[in-house]
């Protein structure tokens, strides 16, 4: 089987250090050395560099440091990726508020990940995101995308 390339937004990789949130933490752990170990490739974009850019100093170069670890293919926000998000705005999967959220799926639906995977579940990982996500995938002739959180994801 083909490899699964997977989209990680800036909530993933922030929970590789994340000492309050024990569980997601250690989930996100076992996925990262699923990736490692070569099961998914991994894609991250520029956006999710500028957000980490938002962590305190300390947890910045940690995350940096482990980032270090995997091969990413790495995406930089173009037109279409932000015309595609409007869009997604536009259908009511996410709100003008959170444009980022969508330019994080935009992103991945353009560059035919498998998934966008992210702890977001108050704006990303719902079920009815996804759908209109789908929805208008289907309409601009792109494929339909999972959005899942790591513990869908992480093989045992």
């Amino acid at each position: 089987m083909k490899k699964l390339k997977i989209y990680l937004d800036t909530s993933v990789i922030s929970h590789l250090q994340a000492d309050d949130l024990q569980e997601k933490m250690n989930i996100t752990n076992d996925l990262w050395r699923q990736i490692q170990a070569g099961r998914y490739k991994a894609c991250i974009s520029g956006m999710v560099l500028e957000e980490l850019g938002n962590c305190y100093e300390e947890k910045r170069q940690f995350l940096l440091e482990r980032m270090a670890d995997i091969d990413f293919e790495f995406y930089e926000i173009g037109d279409d990726i932000k015309e595609l998000a409007q869009k997604y705005i536009q259908a009511g999967a996410f709100t003008d508020k959170h444009l980022e959220d969508a330019l994080h799926v935009a992103c991945a639906s353009v560059n035919t990940c498998n998934a966008v995977v992210s702890w977001n579940f108050k704006h990303i990982v719902k079920l009815t995101a996804m759908l209109l996500v789908n929805g208008v995938n289907r309409q601009e002739g792109y494929m339909e995308l999972e959005i899942i959180s790591p513990e869908n994801i992480v093989e045992e």
